[in-house]
């Protein structure tokens, strides 16, 4: 008698403890479900199913097709149960995008000039390694866009505030949600991508140096700006980033 309807727990168990020991962090793309299957001695079903459960968890972006885009990309780390719960109430009913970029103003303000009054300031080591994975121009639309909300979490988690930083978690796939819906109506994804790399260095800059209105200042204009330019209803709901539809996101 076999194992395998639970040989996925062994694919989901070992990639969450390479995440939590640093051997995969946010940008990492996991080898192709052929590599996996023979490494951990499981089915490629076993894979499948393993990967469908991260990426309902919100750790990672699988996109289709062949060659150095295709496969799974690492767009988080694992959180907490409160962060699952807000996921799940996520994916249960929605959220109006303008509730979703109202609470975001109020925690990401704080959070960028509470990190920039702190002393000593905490770490921003994860979110420089973000920005840096951000600069590649093979990564899809889709593959930025999950790795930007990843960056605004990581804010959140240097913060130390752990109610902020489940919270953020919990919000993640719902801001990457409506940022990919209103995507659709930019005109130049390559104009906004370099747009939106240079204002996330700014908001680390005024953090840096110490500038907490500054820092203030900056997050705020970021999203607000973003969602202005965008068509999307400010009361439509959404949910995790299948919403959107793969072929249409376009910006940030």
């Amino acid at each position: 008698m076999t194992d395998e309807p639970r040989a996925w727990r062994v694919v989901l168990e070992t990639i969450e403890r390479d995440l939590l020991e640093g051997r995969l962090r946010p940008g990492d793309r996991l080898p192709g479900e052929r590599a996996l299957s023979a490494d951990l001695g499981v089915g490629r079903s076993s894979v499948r199913e393993a990967l469908r459960v991260l990426e309902v968890l919100g750790l990672i972006r699988t996109a289709t097709g062949s060659g150095p885009n295709s496969g799974a990309i690492i767009i988080a780390l694992p959180g907490g149960g409160m962060s699952a719960l807000m996921r799940l109430q996520v994916a249960a009913t929605g959220f109006a995008g303008s509730d979703i970029v109202a609470t975001r103003l109020v925690l990401e303000t704080a959070v960028a000039a509470d990190l920039a009054d702190a002393d000593p300031r905490p770490s921003l080591e994860a979110s420089v390694a973000l920005l840096d994975v951000m600069e590649s121009l093979t990564l899809t639309d889709a593959e930025f866009l999950a790795l930007d909300a990843q960056f605004h979490l990581s804010l959140a988690e240097a913060s130390g505030n752990q109610v902020i930083a489940a919270t953020m978690a919990g919000l993640r796939s719902s801001i990457e949600s409506y940022v990919r819906a209103g995507a659709a109506t930019l005109p130049s994804w390559t104009a906004t991508a370099e747009r939106l790399r240079a204002e996330h260095r700014d908001i680390l800059a005024a953090i840096e140096t110490g500038d907490a209105a500054s820092a203030r200042s900056t997050v705020h204009a970021h999203i607000t700006n973003y969602y202005a330019e965008t068509d999307l209803p400010p009361h439509r709901a959404v949910d995790g980033p299948e919403m959107a539809p793969d072929a249409a996101p376009r910006g940030t």
